[in-house]
C-alpha cells in the first residue's frame, strides 16, 4: 500500500473516531453536553485537528443525522425482506422503526428534533425511510396518488412518532403496553389503506 492510500485510510479512521467519540459523549451527557473540545479530549487530539475534519459542531451533527437515517433505512429494508405479504411488510417496517428509536435513542432525537433542533431534513438520507414505507403503502392501496399516500404515511408517522416522543420525554407506559398500542395503530391504519 502506498503512502497516499495509508494517509487516506488514516484520515477516514480519524473522521470515524470523531463521530464515534461524539456519540459516546452524547450517550453519557446528552446532546447539550457535546462540544468540539470534549470530542478532542476524548480522542486525544487538539480541537484545531477536529476542525480539519468538521467545520463546526453542527457539521458533526449533520453527519451523524445522515448516518442515523442510513441505519434506519437499512433496518426498514431488512424488516421488509422478512415478509412477502404487503400488510406484514408494512407492519414489520413500522415495528423496525419503533425498535430503531428505542435502540438509538440519542440518534433518533437528533434525526427528528425530540428535545433539540434536528438536522438533515430534506436530504436523500432523510427521505429514504419515507420512500421505502410509502412504496409499500402505495402497493397496498393500489393507488399512485402521491398526496394520498403521503397523507396516510403521516397518519402512521404521527401516531408512532408521538408514542416514541412521549416515551422519550417521560417514563411512558412500559414496553408491553407501548408495543400493544403500536400494533393496534398499525393494524387499524393498515385497514384504512384497503378501502
Amino acid at each position: 500500500m502506498g503512502s497516499k492510500e495509508r494517509i487516506l485510510r488514516q484520515k477516514e479512521q480519524t473522521r470515524a473516531n470523531i463521530l464515534k467519540a461524539a456519540r459516546q459523549i452524547v450517550k453519557q451527557e446528552g446532546w447539550q453536553g457535546l462540544s468540539m473540545r470534549k470530542i478532542a479530549d476524548k480522542i486525544e487530539y487538539t480541537a484545531p485537528i477536529i476542525y480539519e475534519y468538521f467545520s463546526s459542531k453542527e457539521a458533526i451533527l449533520q453527519e451523524l443525522t445522515c448516518k442515523g437515517f442510513q441505519l434506519l433505512s437499512k433496518d426498514l429494508e431488512e424488516a421488509k425482506k422478512k415478509h412477502t405479504n404487503l400488510d406484514d411488510q408494512l407492519g414489520g417496517m413500522w415495528m423496525a422503526y419503533w425498535d430503531f428509536s428505542q435502540k438509538n435513542r440519542e440518534m433518533y432525537q437528533l434525526m427528528y428534533g425530540v428535545q433539540m433542533t434536528c438536522c438533515a431534513q430534506g436530504t436523500p438520507e432523510s427521505d429514504h425511510p419515507y420512500d421505502l414505507i410509502a412504496d409499500v403503502m402505495s402497493q397496498i392501496m393500489k393507488n399512485d396518488d402521491e398526496d394520498l399516500v403521503m397523507q396516510k404515511y403521516f397518519t402512521f408517522f404521527s401516531v408512532i412518532h408521538g408514542l416514541i416522543s412521549i416515551n422519550m420525554l417521560s417514563e411512558g407506559l412500559g414496553d408491553d403496553m407501548n408495543k400493544q398500542i403500536l400494533k393496534d395503530a398499525i393494524v387499524g391504519i393498515t385497514r384504512t389503506l384497503h378501502t
